[in-house]
């Protein structure tokens, strides 16, 4: 699953490039470098494709993004570690014993000789 969002997600950013690249803008784009204009290629909705299709690329490359650091940070962690959280929250409470201060053994008194 981890292997396959990454190549969606690298299919999603070339297409993200290329879709911003291919937009006119105030000095135009990778459509004045080919000398035509991108209308000619799709017609006369292409600006208002273009927009769409970089809101629909956007969105995509967001949510690839999210996952993709979830999944991480998931994935991240070492099973012994996981294992270790486990028996802690279901270890049950250590039992509580008053404290025994430690006594010197008593030896009977001494009888003098005599």
């Amino acid at each position: 699953m981890y292997a396959f969002l990454i190549v969606v997600h690298i299919f999603v950013c070339i297409v993200l490039i290329l879709v911003i690249l291919l937009q006119a803008g105030r000095g135009g784009g990778l459509s004045d470098i080919a000398g035509g204009q991108p209308q000619s290629i799709l017609g006369t909705q292409t600006n208002a494709f273009m927009t769409r299709a970089t809101e629909v690329c956007a969105v995509l490359f967001i949510l690839t993004s999210l996952t993709l650091g979830i999944m991480s940070t998931q994935k991240g962690k070492s099973l012994m570690e996981k294992n270790r959280m486990v028996e802690v929250l279901t270890a049950p409470a250590p039992e509580t014993k008053p404290a025994q201060t430690p006594t010197a053994p008593v030896s009977p008194p001494a009888v003098p000789a005599g």
